[in-house]
């Protein structure tokens, strides 16, 4: 589909929307971003730059056709980003992780007011009266670390509503569920309604770190923080950050920055 058109044939360097007899990308939904990757076959290369749901449940396929003719009825390989795939699960995960930890540092009033995951961070929206002190936010990423560091299992499970209800699963205030949800469980630390991607254990988050904690609107804050590649991204970028300013202070030794700011 090209706009309102249904198109017979896409040539290289066409956008167009695709829609598939079945397929392995995940489209937006719940707070996750939809994939990226590729469809391939003997005559098309075509370029899967996102993945969303239509009102009817349909899943439609933004692409590009980067070399090549694809033409309505062809057979292709659908071919999801692994990596971003990857980084985007870990992230999600760690909403579930960083929900449990806030409802056991805050208290059970603690609940999602909404969500972003994507392959860079995921941002947390919860609702909440006040900012988090210092030390609240010291304990939350602590917990969610433990939580990582324990190689938690992960389980994913469709299963009756009320069964779920009896497990404790938490849901999505003002969310409608049908009679079948799917729960997402990390053993012994969170248990949630969830349609999304996740890792198969909490040890493959690598690590968990909290970049920012702000306020959105009345009773909501918002936490912003990574895990993976994007800890270790993080790590580099501070590291970078006070070699700079101890190479303009002209200090050989980074740790004596203090001192010399203080002095300053």
């Amino acid at each position: 589909i090209s706009g309102s058109e249904e198109l017979s044939e896409a040539s290289e360097g066409d956008e167009i929307t695709v829609m598939l007899g079945n397929t392995p990308f995940y489209a937006e939904s719940g707070g996750q971003v939809g994939d990226s990757g590729y469809l391939r076959n003997d005559l098309a290369l075509v370029k899967v730059k996102d993945c969303r749901k239509l009102p009817n449940g349909q899943i439609v396929h933004i692409c590009v056709v980067e070399r090549g003719y694809l033409a309505s009825g062809d057979n292709v390989t659908a071919q999801v980003d692994v990596q971003r795939r990857y980084a985007i699960m870990r992230n999600h995960t760690a909403a579930h992780l960083l929900q449990a930890a806030l409802r056991k540092v805050l208290g059970d009033h603690v609940h999602q007011a909404g969500q972003l995951v994507d392959e860079h961070r995921v941002r947390f929206d919860f609702s909440h009266f006040s900012a988090l002190t210092e030390e609240e936010l010291v304990k939350v990423e602590e917990m969610v670390n433990d939580a990582v560091l324990a190689d938690l299992l992960v389980s994913v499970k469709e299963m009756p509503i009320e069964e779920a209800k009896k497990l404790g699963a938490m849901a999505l205030f003002g969310e409608k569920y049908g009679d079948t949800v799917r729960v997402v469980n990390v053993r012994g630390f969170s248990i949630e309604f969830c349609g999304g991607t996740h890792v198969s254990n909490t040890g493959k988050l690598g690590l968990f770190h909290i970049l920012s904690e702000s306020s959105v609107a009345a009773g909501v804050r918002r936490i912003e923080a990574v895990t993976g590649t994007g800890v270790l991204n993080y790590m580099k970028e501070q590291q970078e950050m006070l070699l700079s300013a101890a190479s303009a202070l002209k200090l050989t030794n980074p740790s004596e920055l203090v001192s010399k700011t203080q002095a300053l």
